[in-house]
C-alpha cells in the first residue's frame, strides 16, 4: 500500500515554516499550514501553494493548548487524511533580557509555547503513526535551535533552555517509538533571516553577528527547509534521534 503523503507544519505562516510548507508541497505532499494568529500570512501562503497546483489547508490553532491540538489533528484527518510527517516549528521569542530580569510569567509562556506544544503535537502524531495503534509509520522533525548549544547568555536564556528541552524530547521519543515505524529527528538552525529577531527586539541582529559565523553570512529559511525535508524523506531512512546543525559552522 502506498501511503498518502500528508504533512502538518506548525507555525507555518512565515519564515522557516512557510518555506517548509512550500517545499513539501512541491514534492507532492498535502500540507496543513498551522498558524496561531496571522491569518493573512497563512492564507497568502496557501493561495501561492494552490496556484502551483498543490493541495493544502490552513488551520488556526494555538498548539500550546491541548484542545486546539486535538482539533488541529482531527481536522487534518478529515480534510487530508492521516498525517505522515509532522514538522514541529511553532515557537515564540521574547525581548532580549538577562535572566535576573525575567518574570515567572515570561518563563512559563516560553516553556508552554515552545515545549508543551511539541509534546502535544508529538502525542497526537504518534497515536496516528505508530504501528502499535495500527498506523503505517511516519516521521517527526522537530525544529530546535543553535541556542540549545550556546545558551544565548544576556539575550534569551529562557528560549535557549526551551530548545534544549526539544533536543531531549527528540532523543527520548526517537527511542520510544523506533520499533513502531516512526523516526524522530531534529534540526538546529543558527542565525537565520526570519522575522523572529524582530520579536526579540533586534530586527538586524544577524547583521550585527554575522562576522562571527565561519561562513560569514546568515542562513535563509529555504536552507533549513531543505534539511527538514531530507530528514522527512526516505533518503534519511536510517536516521533517528539525531540533530542536524544549520549554523554556518558557528
Amino acid at each position: 500500500m502506498i501511503k498518502p503523503k500528508v504533512a502538518i507544519i506548525t507555525g507555518a505562516g512565515r519564515g522557516i515554516g512557510a518555506a517548509t510548507a512550500k517545499l513539501f508541497s512541491s514534492h507532492g505532499y498535502a500540507v496543513c499550514i498551522n498558524y496561531k494568529s496571522d491569518e493573512n500570512s497563512a492564507n497568502k501562503l496557501a493561495k501561492s501553494i494552490r496556484a502551483e497546483g498543490g493541495l493544502c489547508i490552513t488551520v488556526q490553532a494555538d498548539v500550546s493548548c491541548e484542545s486546539d491540538v486535538e482539533r488541529l489533528f482531527s481536522t487534518v484527518d478529515k480534510a487530508l487524511g492521516t498525517v505522515t510527517v509532522l514538522v514541529n516549528n511553532a515557537g515564540i521569542l521574547k525581548k532580549q533580557s538577562r535572566l535576573e530580569d525575567m518574570t515567572a510569567e515570561r518563563i512559563n509562556s516560553i516553556l508552554t509555547n515552545n515545549v508543551t506544544s511539541y509534546f502535544l503535537c508529538c502525542r497526537e502524531a504518534v497515536k496516528r503513526m505508530s504501528t502499535r495503534h495500527d498506523g503505517l509509520g511516519g516521521v517527526i522533525v522537530n525544529v530546535s535551535s543553535g541556542a540549545a548549544r550556546s545558551g544565548s547568555p544576556n539575550e534569551y536564556i529562557d528560549y535557549a533552555a526551551s530548545k534544549g528541552a526539544i533536543d531531549t524530547l527528540t532523543k527520548g521519543l526517537s527511542l520510544e517509538v523506533a520499533a513502531e515505524g516512526i523516526r524522530v529527528n531534529c534540526v538546529r538552525p543558527g542565525l537565520i533571516y526570519t522575522d523572529m529577531h524582530a520579536d526579540g527586539g533586534e530586527p538586524e541582529r544577524i547583521e550585527r553577528l554575522k562576522e562571527i559565523i565561519p561562513l560569514q553570512r546568515g542562513g535563509q529559511p529555504e536552507e533549513v527547509a531543505e534539511a527538514i525535508y531530507w530528514l522527512a524523506s526516505e533518503k534519511s531512512s536510517f536516521s533517528t534521534g539525531n540533530y542536524l546543525d544549520l549554523a554556518g559552522g558557528l
